[in-house]
């Protein structure tokens, strides 16, 4: 049974506190009857996250949190007090992120990037913004051109960091970076580059899309959000291709036939497909 993150146990037996639950080894977790399933029975396995409530008992629920153990999340404070910051993240007991777990002093209502762990000392969940030291850095299991899961992180001189894959820390640099971006935002990336100290770039565009022109490279990018399809033709009308790539017509044109030359394209009579 494993703190801080998604169990699936078998219930034992229903009482007036809830369901007992049990993991293959025969230890047992409460999970509270608000939050019971309908229809379920003894015997029946089902998925619980795993927490230790106020009095630091063992508890389960089946409410969704926005992070489990070992994860980057971005989450919102939902109150300071004399303990630490107390951030929103999705289940009853609000996440504490102690004072010596802050760069800088958290405000009520602010959103901060951050990290789960269990303290060793005290086996208590804990957030912490030092993120530095949770991520990979020697051993990089990735591939230039390879497709990842990113979480935009702060700000730079050079342009962005993220969290690549949950693991590693990359880079988007500022001159890559065509849409509004901002820290907490998840989204699809590709490795662009991994250099010899390991530090890695990242790009926001499938590899070998960086040169296209704008033009073109905007209807990839509408493509990629509307399941590869763009109901659009040299037939459409300009105010039809201005509502949905805010382009002239004669720019969509050409940029299209850049696409089409390149084969990234289908031309079809409802439209454009994305190969």
């Amino acid at each position: 049974m494993k703190i801080g993150a998604k169990n699936r146990l078998v219930i034992q037996r229903f009482t007036p506190p809830g369901a007992f639950l049990a993991d293959s080894e025969g230890n047992e977790v409460l999970l509270p009857t608000k939050f019971i399933p309908e229809d379920v029975e003894v015997d029946q396995e089902i998925e619980v996250f795993i927490y230790k409530d106020s009095e630091d008992r063992i508890i389960a629920t089946t409410l969704e949190p926005y992070i489990q153990i070992d994860e980057f999340g971005f989450l919102k404070a939902k109150e300071v007090t004399r303990f630490g910051a107390f951030l929103d993240w999705g289940i009853e007991k609000d996440l504490l992120v102690p004072f010596r777990e802050q760069i800088g002093k958290m405000v009520q209502g602010e959103s901060y990037l951050i990290y789960l762990y269990l303290d060793p000392k005290t086996e208590r969940l804990v957030g912490t913004q030092k993120i530095q030291s949770f991520f990979e850095k020697m051993d990089i299991r990735l591939e230039e051109g390879e497709e990842v899961d990113l979480l935009i992180g702060n700000e730079t001189e050079l342009g962005m960091n993220v969290i690549i894959n949950n693991t590693y820390q990359g880079l988007v640099f500022e001159n890559e970076i065509f849409d509004d971006i901002m820290i907490g935002d998840r989204m699809k990336g590709y490795i662009k580059k991994i250099r010899e100290d390991n530090k890695i770039d990242v790009s926001l565009r499938k590899t070998g899309l960086e040169n296209l022109e704008s033009g073109a490279e905007k209807i990839i990018r509408h493509l990629e959000q509307n399941e590869g399809f763009l109901e659009l033709t040299d037939k459409s009308t300009p105010e039809d291709i201005q509502f949905h790539l805010q382009m002239s017509k004669k720019n969509f044109k050409r940029s299209v036939g850049i696409l089409y030359k390149k084969r990234l394209i289908e031309l079809t009579e409802g439209g454009i497909r994305k190969l």
